[in-house]
């Protein structure tokens, strides 16, 4: 009897160890999302003090020539890589998240006259518009060649269809003017997108490389799935996951950059939340790889958008390719005996 009563004992003192080890675990993780949930709200408030800084930067993207950081990235020379002509960035998100409008406010940046036209079409009525179905290069700035933006066409409900025109653009590469159609795509849709390709004449015999990804995000759509709970907020979410953690998408261990748009219509505090949840929900941090940027026109966006770029473009350069002479010198594996 004693021998039982002992067994009990233990088995509650094992459990009630779980279920203590648990309950830490889960209070470590709601403090530490309390804490970066701070860090972004002080950010957002300090953002007019570090507009000191967005000068800097900006030099900093205007000086940059594919290659350029490197050794910084990687400590081999330049000369180890096979460095493109001009390094590509790919917009990837669904559709009406703000890719065009994003292409829009990048280039606003780095132009002198603020009234410059925009150089992106961007959709007013998504439910009138086509939206985007042609690939589109946009150098930044205009004169340079140094790098480029590829806004593509938006995600569909489809998962499948995503991770298939992802992987085409990721292993075959990009070119201007290229038409993406997809199997679910009616006759009438794509009898008028290949009208379309013909009016605008020969698309461009270059391809380029993708070098590193943002993706997009419309955060008013994921702050309507974090309050209503509902089927298609859930199935919103499911998506943007199961797409963002599609591996052509990632170099080696670095994942996309996220770019959470339409914050100009959301509170500073939900616009925090957001960041939290979508770092939960991508596992990335969401301080330093989610970067907020509204529909506005202003130095704390301005800054956004340059310290976004400074970080697409640092993680392009520490994945550029090594040429048959760097490869030779670097050891490229690992083997673990057991």
């Amino acid at each position: 009897m004693s021998e039982g009563h002992n067994f009990v004992s233990e088995e509650l003192q094992g459990a009630g160890r779980r279920i203590s080890a648990n309950s830490l675990e889960c209070e470590a993780k709601e403090k530490n999302k309390c804490r970066v949930y701070r860090e972004i709200l002080q950010s957002f408030d300090q953002s007019h003090v570090r507009t000191e800084a967005l000068d800097d930067l900006k030099t900093k993207i205007l000086s940059y020539t594919p290659g350029r950081w490197v050794e910084n990235s990687r400590g081999m020379k330049s000369s180890n890589y096979n460095v493109p002509e001009t390094t590509t960035l790919l917009l990837v998100g669904p559709k009406g998240c703000g890719k065009s409008s994003l292409v829009n406010r990048i280039s606003k940046v780095f132009e002198k006259g603020k009234f410059a036209s925009e150089r992106a079409q961007v959709s007013y009525n998504l439910l009138v518009g086509d939206g985007t179905y042609f690939l589109q290069e946009y150098m930044v700035p205009r004169d340079s060649s140094s790098v480029c933006l590829y806004d593509t066409r938006g995600l569909s409900d489809n998962t499948s269809e995503n991770i298939e025109m992802l992987k085409q653009l990721m292993t075959k590469g990009v070119r201007n003017g290229g038409l993406i159609l997809r199997p679910s795509d009616s006759a009438s849709l794509i009898k008028r997108m290949k009208c379309k390709a013909r009016q605008s004449g020969c698309r461009s015999r270059e391809k380029r490389k993708v070098n590193f990804v943002i993706f997009v995000i419309n955060g008013l759509e994921i702050l309507k799935a974090m309050e209503t709970n509902c089927e298609r907020g859930t199935k919103y979410t499911q998506m943007i996951a199961t797409t963002f953690n599609c591996p052509y998408l990632s170099f080696k261990d670095d994942k996309p950059i996220v770019v959470v748009t339409h914050g100009d219509l959301i509170s500073l505090a939900d616009r925090a939340r957001i960041r939290v949840h979508l770092g939960d929900l991508l596992g990335v941090p969401p301080a330093t790889q989610v970067f907020d940027i509204p529909e506005s026109y202003d130095p704390a966006t301005e800054l956004a958008i340059a310290e976004m770029l400074v970080y697409a473009l640092e993680h392009a350069d520490k994945h550029m390719p090594l040429s048959r002479r760097g490869s030779l010198s670097e050891q490229v594996s690992y083997p673990i005996h057991a």
